[in-house]
């Protein structure tokens, strides 16, 4: 009998898998891979499992999501397990809702395997805890991928004084950062951005908001990238120390 599974494979080192994740791997006909997925982390999969690599990064061109969802449907009605191997958590900024709605849709129970995701494994990668009793009271993940009618409300953002940390949005950051400033954040509010957050090639600049921009840019740093805004982007450990063997 087919079973299908969407397992998130973590933030990036691959001894962040969850031995769940492990575990179910090794059951797997067909693995679907997506393009920020660890190539490492396929080690824990069958030796004779099908290998499909799906890329799906922001800003980039990727496999359309009806065309991952057919082949994951053709491949269990043919009587074959699957499981859908995220970066992070399936559930955050992965469309594993929507994967989940159309395989069940089909008639096809799914079974989730969470991960950890990058939105709390990259500021902790560099020291910043996302909430702390006196930075902030909460932590809201938004991204920063949207525009035009899908654009965060970046005003209300700003107002709840809580850490904002953003996915995809190094693309956009610019306009992010602008738009928080007309809100009325203050140019002073710490920020963050971890690339290729707990990875050996992992990078991390700190500024304020006002220089935040200028400061990303000069460090070059791409995607793939987390964000962090508010007080507790003060906690993150110097770029220095961090480059220190």
């Amino acid at each position: 009998m087919s079973r299908a599974w969407l397992i998130g494979a973590g933030p990036g080192d691959v001894e962040l898998l969850t031995l769940k994740a492990a575990r179910t791997l090794a059951l797997a006909d067909v693995v679907l891979v997506d393009d920020l997925v660890n190539p490492e982390v396929l080690q824990f999969a069958r030796g004779d499992a099908q290998i499909v690599h799906v890329g799906k990064r922001g800003g980039q061109q990727s496999t359309p999501q009806s065309e991952i969802v057919a082949t994951m449907l053709d491949h269990l009605r043919a009587g074959r397990s699957v499981a859908r191997l995220k970066g992070g958590d399936p559930f955050v900024f992965g469309r594993g809702g929507e994967e989940q709605q159309a395989l069940q849709a089909a008639g096809i129970h799914v079974e989730i395997i969470s991960g950890i995701t990058a939105g709390i494994a990259a500021p902790a990668a560099v020291g910043i805890p996302v909430t702390h009793r006196d930075h902030a009271q909460g932590v809201i993940f938004v991204t920063g991928h949207g525009a035009g009618e899908h654009e965060a409300d970046w005003r209300a953002l700003a107002a709840t004084h809580m850490t904002l940390v953003i996915y995809m949005g190094m693309r956009r950051l610019n306009e992010i950062v602008d738009a928080l400033l007309r809100a009325g954040m203050p140019p002073d509010t710490p920020c963050a951005a971890i690339e290729s957050a707990t990875r050996p090639e992992q990078r991390h600049v700190r500024a304020t908001l006002s220089e935040f921009v200028q400061r990303v840019a000069q460090a070059q740093l791409g995607s793939p990238s987390i964000v962090v805004i508010g007080g507790v982007a003060s906690l993150a450990a110097p770029v220095d120390a961090m480059l220190k063997p």
